[in-house]
């Protein structure tokens, strides 16, 4: 389909990017409310001391539905997807030469099919990714070594004001919540408190600790999510530079527990 040649083209910067890492590509074809589509997860290992995994994961495809608008998705998909590039730097780094993490092994993974193929949300017409990953993980035992899921979405606006998802894990919302403060950040960080349908919600309902790291006010009165103003301009590097020392902080703090 020609919606998909730009989601190709996606798929082989992340292949290029990890091309010397242990890169597993998880295909599968999805029952859309437009037909079945087919999907691919990556999830790219970085071996650690410790038997258990902490995941950190994002969504790196954009909305179907908004394929006639030339809808860009900079912070809704892309600016996470960089995050988690910027990391996989970082822990390719400390596992050079055949070395590993001193703590759990950490998997980087980038999930497709988290946007709906319809402009209403659904949860039966979105997540597609991470809920075939939780089920597959389940059913060949991976997802009980899993000691930690940690999601991040839309954490690269310039206003950065992540809210508390309530359905997360609250030793991890604790965790997280220590490591903005070691940093003085705590001003960016679950001022404010609400429910999202989003892909920690798989892993949620299947018993794993989970977090949604995600700022669901973009642009003013949120007017910039899903549509054509989600452009490049509208991100922060100071904003991506906070999300990364606390994920880097609160996979320590996770190690220690």
């Amino acid at each position: 389909m020609l919606f998909r040649s730009g989601h190709a083209k996606a798929e082989a910067f992340l292949r290029a990017q990890f091309k010397r890492d242990q890169v597993e590509e998880d295909a599968f074809t999805a029952n859309t409310s437009i037909g079945p589509i087919p999907m691919r997860n990556f999830i790219v290992r970085f071996p650690g001391k410790k038997n258990g995994v902490i995941v950190l994961a994002t969504h790196y495809e954009t909305n179907y539905w908004l394929r006639k608008i030339n809808f860009v998705g900079a912070n809704d998909g892309a600016a996470t997807t960089g995050l988690l590039m910027a990391i996989g730097d970082q822990l390719r780094a400390d596992t050079a030469g055949g070395k590993k993490l001193d703590g759990y092994s950490v998997w980087l993974l980038f999930d497709d099919g988290e946007e709906s193929f319809q402009p209403t949300w659904t949860t039966s017409d979105s997540t597609f990714g991470t809920r075939h990953l939780a089920a597959k993980w389940a059913g060949d035992g991976t997802l009980a070594r899993i000691k930690a899921f940690i999601l991040a979405d839309m954490i690269g606006d310039k206003d950065l004001d992540i809210q508390r998802e309530s359905r997360s894990t609250d030793w991890l919302v604790d965790l997280v919540r220590k490591a903005a403060h070691k940093f003085g950040y705590d001003r960016y960080f679950f001022q404010t408190e609400e429910a999202v349908e989003d892909d920690h919600l798989a892993f949620i309902d299947r018993g794993v600790p989970s977090i949604d790291i995600i700022d669901l006010n973009y642009g003013p009165n949120n007017s910039y999510h899903h549509t054509a103003q989600d452009t490049l301009d509208k991100i922060s590097a100071r904003s991506l530079t906070i999300d990364g020392d606390v994920f880097l902080e609160t996979i320590r703090l996770v190690n220690q527990r």
